[in-house]
């Protein structure tokens, strides 16, 4: 959540919303300061050229901004490579939805090596997959 720009009183709040469970902003900071190195190379590393079948979505959750409540979805992407294993091809973090968001997660992926996916599964096209 950290390092897709959420404050550490958003982290705070949304585990608290979301788990159910207390965790101060020291323990976010303590927390981030320790696996950020690790999150960044996770996110940029190569990945396969090929996915046969992706999927897109998304798990949308309430956060508090300004004193406000506000809806925020975490999108992730699955990929299943050629030899069927599943893998997290990356994972965003976004307030609003819309071709350029996803746009980006296109560009995101095709910058750390993805060249071909033969099917992409998303809530609103999987009507449409055979």
């Amino acid at each position: 959540m950290y390092a897709k720009g959420m404050s550490q009183h958003d982290i705070e709040d949304s585990v608290r919303e979301i788990y159910g469970a207390e965790v101060s902003q020291t323990l976010v900071s303590k927390i981030t300061d320790k696996i950020l190195p690790e999150v960044n190379e996770w996110q940029n590393r190569p990945l396969e050229s090929i996915y046969p079948i992706v999927y897109f979505d998304g798990v949308v959750f309430k956060s508090r901004k300004d004193n406000q409540i506000i809806n925020k979805c975490v999108y992730s992407v699955l990929g299943i490579d050629m030899d069927g294993r599943k893998e997290i091809l990356g994972c965003w973090l976004s307030e609003n939805e819309g071709a350029s968001f996803w746009a980006g997660i296109c560009s995101d992926l095709r910058k750390q090596g993805v060249t071909d996916i033969f099917v992409a599964c998303h809530d609103n096209l999987k009507a449409n997959v055979k």
